[in-house]
Order: structure tokens, then sequence, then C-alpha cells
């Protein structure tokens, strides 16, 4: 009985590799045509902002704690009425994400109060120095004011 429940496992699991193998292929024109992203792509982070241009990051550190490569680095500072950053009362000074390291597992946009980080739809990471793969906040930051999309006035 055991056997028959094994066979029946693996007829299962193969029919799936079969089905894609028989199925017809995709191929993307990359670099001649913009990339196709999945709704849910884990791409590089973005740190948003607020409607009126303020950063979200409030500097909690939630992120960073939540992180299990640890490629996540983290400095506060206090918001003063002079030079507001964020609408909290701190806001991240530094913040660096070490791509070396990162694992792109969404923890750190799930752990989040604020919503302040996201992935985007950056992919391209490729690079000969390593030191070029740890991105400063002013790489990740949203850029303001908005870029309009294509095909909006």
């Amino acid at each position: 009985m055991e056997a028959v429940e094994t066979v029946a496992a693996l007829v299962k699991g193969f029919s799936v590799t079969f089905r894609t193998m028989l199925g017809k292929t995709t191929t993307e024109g990359y670099p001649d045509e913009p990339v196709h992203f999945m709704p849910r792509y884990r791409g590089i982070h973005v740190l948003q902002r607020d409607e009126h241009g303020l950063e979200k990051c409030v500097g909690c550190f939630l992120c960073a704690a939540a992180c299990p490569a640890n490629c996540i680095y983290i400095e506060a500072a206090e918001n003063t009425e002079a030079q507001r950053i964020s609408a909290g009362e701190r806001y991240a000074k530094v913040y660096n994400i070490d791509y070396s390291r990162c694992i792109f597992c969404g923890y750190c946009v799930e752990a989040c109060p604020t919503d302040a980080i996201t992935h985007g739809h950056g992919f391209e990471l490729a690079t000969y120095n390593i030191n070029s793969l740890l991105y400063r906040k002013e790489q990740l930051l949203e850029p303001w004011p908005p870029r309009k999309a294509a095909g909006t006035q």
C-alpha cells in the first residue's frame, strides 16, 4: 500500500514538471523591451514618502530587527521644527541595505508599521564591485516630486 502511495505522489509531482516542459515557452526581449514583472515581484527596496513629501520612515528599527540576514543598518535622529524630515518624532538619518546579504524575504516590508519600506521593481544588481551593493538612503528614497507615469499629463 505504501508503494502505491509513493508512486501516486511521484506522478502527481512530476505532472507539474511535464506540463511545464510541454507548454509554450515565453521569451523576454530584454533589454530592447521593458521587463514584465509579476505583481508580487520583490525587487530593490524603496523608501516611501507621504503625500507632503516627508519620509515615512520614523527610525523605529523594526525592519532591521525583523531582517534574518542582518543587512539593514539604521541610525535615527530627532526631528526639529526647523528641519522636519518625517511626520514622526524621529527619522532615519542613515538607512543602508547591504544587497550582498539581502535575501529579499520581505520581512522588513511586513514589519514596518508606517509602510515606509516596500519592494520596488528594480532588479539590476549585477556588479564587479561588492562595495557598490551597499545602498544608502539617498539611493533607496522615492524621488520627490514623484515622476509622472508614461502617458499622463
